[in-house]
């Protein structure tokens, strides 16, 4: 899934997200393996699934044996960043589809 479809369904998610930003790439968070570059930042409606900020990075594979070891590193440390320092309104996760955000945050209503 492209970032044209990822779009395009974050779109469609009527009553759901709020807002949503494709992130430059001048928006950088700096992590012991060099600057990072998420993709997306995404405010959900409240009270539609739960008032939740995420920082999606979207990858055409999932398989992280495709991804290089130092963008392996740098997004884990994106999610240390975000998942252990800003609490319970934002949150980080890797996403291929807006279906597997949806999953995310499914798990997250639901330990």
């Amino acid at each position: 899934m492209g970032l044209r479809d990822f779009a395009r369904d974050l779109e469609s998610a009527e009553g759901k997200v709020a807002v949503y930003a494709k992130l430059p790439r001048s928006f950088k968070i700096p992590t012991p393996v060099g600057n990072y570059a998420p993709d997306w930042a995404i405010a959900f409606e409240k009270g539609s699934v739960r008032h939740v900020f995420f920082v999606a990075e979207t990858k055409g594979s999932m398989d992280s044996l495709e991804l290089r070891d130092i963008e392996r590193g740098k997004i884990e440390c994106a999610r240390k960043l975000f998942n252990e320092f800003s609490g319970e309104d934002v949150r980080y996760n890797v996403v291929h589809s807006y279906q597997d955000l949806l999953n995310v945050i499914q798990g997250m209503e639901n330990p």
